[in-house]
């Protein structure tokens, strides 16, 4: 792709400045097209949370030539633990680490960045709140009474997108019973403590599950910082997309937890609070008039429960721009459009339904399923040790 570039440059115009919409001005202005980028916020802000970046994207990060300075902010953990959410038992193990990267070719990493890697190939506009969308025309109409024409619009912009009313209407989010703490504490006070500081030293990715609860964590910001995410079930103070918390409500929620996660709630002093929201699987993905398409979570919005999200959004991009580097001719957009849908839609529809599968494992209530559960991943654990393949995926679900 690298090498490839349309002879019949576009002018796109992507509303959304998130993960997606970056990642698919990067993909398709460096195929020869003309990019903007149009964000509704005034400022762009690093959302604040970290990333798991599983070798999916990581594959194609590093591909598009950003590897180096990925690995300079990314911690690489060597761990992946699941623990029983009382007595802290550990039900699985798994090396990360090199072996992923032998496994799937990638590494797996957590990140704290924002993705600025499309700033040379696009024009951006901030404070552009698009209030309508022509998808005949096609253009969009800002709140400013500004109206922006193209060749192709992408709808970028979420969930909550306002592109996808005019391909799938009445498709708004649901909600899914969950909601999510998020905190960051600096790493040195977890390896001020011993029992601690296990969860650092060497880097890991931890994960405590419970009945309707659960929690994971790992390093971000090379190594400084500790993220957390801990999910509830949702109450009425989850009433936005991101909102300050109350630290003292979230350790209600984990009171019967084990030690370790008593002391890590003891060191939050901030947190930041998420209502989980999901679209349906959308029956398409491009309007009829064939110069609307839509990208990332506008789409196929993920639980975060198989930490595919960013991924499912960087592969979005890397098609659409590997697709639009071959255009010859504007005839060729429906056919090109028709090609995206067709690679995307099974496999992100797939990830979808993975991901409420995990929900269910993660979360079931103490009782006879749990028991079952509990004893499968500890077999396999203890199988795949002996067998020398702990670095691969044992416990029957999808991660």
């Amino acid at each position: 792709m690298e090498s490839t570039k349309t002879s019949v440059p576009l002018h796109i115009v992507i509303v959304g400045s998130g993960i997606a919409g970056l990642a698919t001005a990067f993909c398709l202005g460096r195929a020869g097209h003309q990019v903007t980028v149009l964000e509704r916020s005034p400022h762009l802000d690093d959302i604040g949370a970290g990333i798991q970046i599983s070798p999916n994207m990581s594959r194609l990060l590093f591909r598009w030539g950003i590897g180096d300075a990925l690995m300079k902010v990314a911690v690489k953990p060597e761990i992946l633990t699941f623990c029983q959410y009382s007595t802290g038992q550990e039900l699985g193990s798994s090396l990360l680490g090199d072996n992923m990267a032998i496994d799937h070719g990638a590494p797996y990493l957590h990140v704290h960045l924002l993705l600025t890697l499309a700033r040379p190939y696009m024009k951006l506009e901030i404070g552009a709140r698009v209030v309508s969308v022509d998808p005949f025309r096609p253009s969009v109409t800002l709140s400013s009474n500004k109206v922006i024409e193209a060749d192709l619009l992408i709808g970028a912009d979420g969930t909550y997108s306002i592109v996808r009313d005019i391909i799938c209407p009445n498709s708004m989010p649901q909600a899914t019973g969950d909601g999510a703490y998020r905190a960051i504490i600096p790493v040195k006070m977890l390896k001020d403590d011993p029992e601690l500081n296990s969860l650092v030293d060497p880097p890991q990715c931890h994960c405590w599950i419970g009945p309707s609860c659960h929690i994971v964590s790992y390093c971000i910001s090379g190594g400084n910082d500790y993220n957390i995410v801990m999910v509830v079930p949702e109450d009425e103070s989850f009433l936005s997309w991101t909102a300050e918390g109350d630290p003292e409500r979230v350790k209600a929620h984990f009171a019967k937890w084990e030690s370790r996660v008593q002391k890590l709630l003891g060191l939050i002093t901030s947190v930041l609070q998420t209502r989980i929201t999901v679209s349906p699987p959308l029956p398409i993905w491009i309007h009829q008039g064939n110069r609307v398409a839509l990208v990332g979570d506008a789409c196929h919005s993920l639980l975060p429960y198989r930490a595919q999200a960013a991924a499912m959004a960087i592969e979005d991009a890397a098609v659409l721009g590997n697709l639009f580097s071959r255009l010859q001719s504007k005839s060729q957009i429906p056919w090109l459009l028709e090609g995206y849908q067709a690679i995307r839609k099974p496999r992100t529809t797939s990830t979808m339904a993975d991901s409420w599968l995990n929900r269910k494992i993660f979360h079931l209530p103490d009782g006879p399923e749990q028991i079952s559960r509990d004893a499968q991943w500890k077999n396999r654990m203890g199988r795949s040790q002996q067998e020398g393949t702990d670095h691969t995926n044992q416990w029957g679900i999808s991660f």
